[in-house]
Order: structure tokens, then sequence, then C-alpha cells
């Protein structure tokens, strides 16, 4: 992702523990996650154009096992 977007700022956080037996989630977590990122690339993007982006830079990692993302972007 560091590559396609070139961010000023990107946190990941595993939040898979707390989704514990929650649909999707498994024993050894790397289920659930949370992205915050800041990218030049999102100049001009709408909130759903910058989500979709991330998602699709991801579809690697849903096809699997990861089951659900909270995207945080701006551009920057």
């Amino acid at each position: 992702m560091t590559q396609l977007f070139t961010p000023s700022e990107l946190i990941v956080r595993d939040d898979s523990a707390m989704h514990a037996g929650h649909a999707g989630a498994r024993p050894e977590g790397e289920t659930h996650y949370k992205v915050e990122i800041v990218s030049p690339a999102f100049e001009g993007k709408s909130r759903v154009e910058m989500q979709r982006a991330v998602n699709s830079a991801l579809k690697d990692e849903f096809d699997t096992g990861l089951h659900a993302l909270s995207i945080t972007a701006r551009a920057g």
C-alpha cells in the first residue's frame, strides 16, 4: 500500500481481538483492521473513491482472510 499511495501518514491497527466470536473472526486473528491513511494520491477524490481505492489495494488480503476494514482516508 505504501508504494501505491505514497502516504505521508499510515497507521494500521489489528482490531481482531475486539471481534472474537463475531462473524468472520478467526482464533488466530488478522481478520479485522483499522487503517488511517493520508496521501496526496487522494487529492480531489471523494470519501467513497478513497475507500474504494484502499479496498482495491487490499483485495488479496480480503481474498485470504481479511473480513472487515475500517478506513479513515484523506488527502494530504
